[in-house]
């Protein structure tokens, strides 16, 4: 079994379950002052495995199947048996690093709490769009695919300019940081993916 296929397994049911256990989800959540004030660790890693709601499941798992499956695909062919790891390490540390500024942000303010898997789905993408910068996304209501660079710079300026003014109770910062995580892990594991990524952008009209 993919250990893509394994994280959604595993999300599903605990998400499936903290729906029908409110209390549980409330002690898996993201919640910086309990981390802080009650040293419950946990919940860096915990918060990434529920949900609002099914919908919220739905797409970060969707979105995850169809990024993480290439990933991974793409780490067992450059890392060989290691591959498998270091995917899944990718997506656990990606977890509690995409919520590191909202934990420090809001350490001392107990109305704030967060869930989802979105920093490390961000990750993931952001991984895939290293090794395929020219592979196309396509979305809602846009009839031709967008290269996933493209894509990528507008999210990270989405992201960013909505975590700065936004008040809608979407982590919009730990989309921004997953993302860069997922950048800078890729670059770290295999440097050799930044000419790698140059080289496609620059010779772009040779993929089309």
């Amino acid at each position: 079994m993919s250990i893509t296929i394994l994280i959604i397994i595993v999300t599903a049911i605990v998400s499936f379950v903290a729906f029908q256990n409110k209390d549980l989800r409330a002690r898996l959540i993201f919640y910086p002052v309990s981390i802080k004030d009650y040293n419950q660790h946990y919940r860096w890693i915990t918060s990434g495995f529920v949900h609002a709601d099914t919908t919220h499941l739905f797409f970060n798992m969707f979105a995850l199947f169809s990024f993480g499956s290439n990933v991974e695909s793409i780490f067992l062919q450059e890392f060989g048996s290691l591959g498998k790891l270091y995917f899944l390490i990718l997506y656990i540390t990606a977890i509690p690093l995409a919520s590191m500024y909202d934990y420090f942000t809001n350490k001392d303010n107990p109305r704030y709490a967060a869930l989802g898997a979105s920093g490390a789905v961000a990750a993931i993408i952001f991984a895939s769009i290293m090794y395929e910068p020219l592979g196309k996304i396509y979305m809602y209501f846009i009839p031709i695919g967008i290269p996933s660079v493209v894509f990528g710079v507008l999210y990270l300026v989405y992201s960013y300019y909505m975590s700065q003014k936004a008040n809608d109770n979407i982590g919009h910062s730990a989309h921004f940081y997953g993302s860069v995580y997922g950048v800078l892990f890729t670059i770290a594991t295999n440097p050799q993916v930044v000419p790698h990524f140059i080289h496609i952008i620059t010779n772009f009209k040779n993929y089309y």
